[in-house]
């Protein structure tokens, strides 16, 4: 167990959490606002392809990252037109968005590179790997404290601050600030909304919206952060599990983010459950692998009590007349 609570594998948490974490808070904003998304899957895989793509071609993590925002809002919208504006399924149309990101990706990825569908390693001029290492240098001085101190908080990449501060800003936003009650009121009832004179329409696009600008932060993280290129399906499955994660929180900011690095946890210590025996058995290689998968169907087979969904999600609203 003391090696699991390892300096480096605590680092690996906080660095696997980090997409999990944005995508999860990207369902939050859109389901609050009675917008399921089944879609965060495509968004977050053609948000790091986006940002693989202009990152190799124009040299400029910035306007790569820029680039990842945009494409995601753009399916988000797309999302939002097909959900919002003409009342469709709302699952169906999350579905589309995970296949249209997924072929999308694999076509022009290949129309590009030529690689397979997967792009060139990024240059350094395009990643936004780490911290600043000279600035808090000194804390490596104070021996393995300092040195610990310094690689878990300040020795990350850009993401992993704005990943972790989102969380209590969506906190302050959604419980504390007009805005959010307002998107928190047209999830649970859009028609006393609508009669308060507040425009249904105008509130779920912008949720969102939130929802694809936090989506592409999460794409970038995998292309531009944690790896450096686009992988075909590097997202993985992230987008499901940070819906797991949502279920799980109970459409809740903090808990989420507690079970976001919960399933990062596992992920992280694969290698290190690898091999181990338990009871005289050691541990499959594969199961160590299927334990975040595992995990995310134990909880939504219902072992985390009643998570009650807003109640106008999924459900288009039609203005009465």
């Amino acid at each position: 167990m003391l090696e699991l609570l390892q300096v480096s594998n605590l680092d690996s948490t906080i660095r696997l959490a980090t997409p999990l974490l944005l995508a999860c808070l990207a369902g939050l904003y859109s389901e609050r606002s009675g917008v399921f998304d089944i879609g965060l899957e495509g968004k977050i895989l053609i948000a790091a392809f986006a940002g693989a793509a202009v990152g190799v071609t124009m040299g400029n993590a910035w306007i790569a990252l820029g680039a990842a925002i945009l494409t995601s809002v753009a399916f988000a919208l797309i999302h939002g037109v097909a959900c919002i504006t003409f009342r469709g399924n709302q699952i169906v149309s999350g579905v589309a968005i995970n296949f249209l990101a997924l072929g999308l990706a694999a076509v022009i990825g290949n129309a590009m590179f030529q690689m397979g569908g997967r792009s060139p390693q990024l240059p350094n001029e395009a990643r936004l790997q780490g911290g600043d290492r000279a600035l808090f240098s000194w804390m490596e001085d104070l021996g393995p404290v300092g040195e610990a101190v310094h690689n878990l908080f300040f020795d990350q990449s850009i993401f992993v601050y704005l990943a972790f501060a989102a969380v209590p800003f969506t906190w302050w936003v959604l419980f504390r600030t007009r805005f959010g009650m307002r998107l928190r009121a047209v999830g649970e009832n859009p028609a006393a909304v609508d009669t308060a004179g507040i425009s249904v329409t105008g509130l779920r696009y912008r949720a969102v919206i939130c929802a694809g600008i936090l989506c592409g932060l999460s794409g970038a993280t995998l292309s531009m952060a944690l790896n450096s290129g686009y992988i075909n399906n590097m997202s993985a499955g992230r987008g499901f599990i940070a819906l797991a994660a949502l279920i799980f929180a109970k459409w809740r900011p903090v808990q989420a983010m507690m079970a976001c690095l919960l399933f990062a946890f596992l992920e992280a210590s694969e290698s290190r459950l690898q091999g181990k025996e338990v009871l005289g058995f050691e541990i499959p290689v594969q199961l160590v692998q299927a334990l975040p998968y595992i995990l995310v169907v134990v909880l939504l087979a219902g072992f985390i009590g009643q998570a009650r969904a807003p109640k106008a999600g999924g459900v288009p609203y039609v203005k009465e007349r």
